[in-house]
């Protein structure tokens, strides 16, 4: 069985850091893209980040938040990680990593098909 547990989140303050990491287990996800979405109260779910499954992969960033995370990933330990600097109340948000596999656009939601329970992460102003 498929699962994907992300940890790491948390309240923070602005300007603080936190790296959040996604595990996934039941199969391996090596040459899948995994990404970042994020869902704010009252919001739809957005797109943060992502990582192409090859090692060294390519890497995409929403504009909001380009220049402050950095996406990156173990295959050998099946996990991608999401470090985030310079946090803003902005960012406050529950954190979805999740598996693309469907061949769409890296940033639509819809080509993702596994997804972790999230991981709620607060930035106090």
């Amino acid at each position: 069985q498929v699962q994907l547990v992300e940890s790491g989140g948390g309240l923070v303050q602005a300007g603080a850091s936190l790296r959040l990491s996604c595990a996934a287990s039941g199969r391996t996800f090596v040459g899948y893209t995994m990404g970042w979405f994020r869902q704010a109260p009252g919001k739809e779910r957005e797109f943060v980040s992502a990582v192409m499954g090859s090692s060294g992969g390519r890497t995409y960033y929403a504009d909001s938040v380009k220049g402050r995370f950095t996406i990156s990933r173990d295959n050998a330990q099946n996990t991608v990680y999401l470090q985030m600097n310079s946090l803003k109340p902005e960012d406050t948000a529950v954190y979805y990593c999740a598996v693309r596999a469907r061949p769409v656009s890296v940033d639509d939601s819809r080509g993702y098909d596994y997804w972790g329970p999230g991981t709620q992460v607060t930035v106090s102003s």
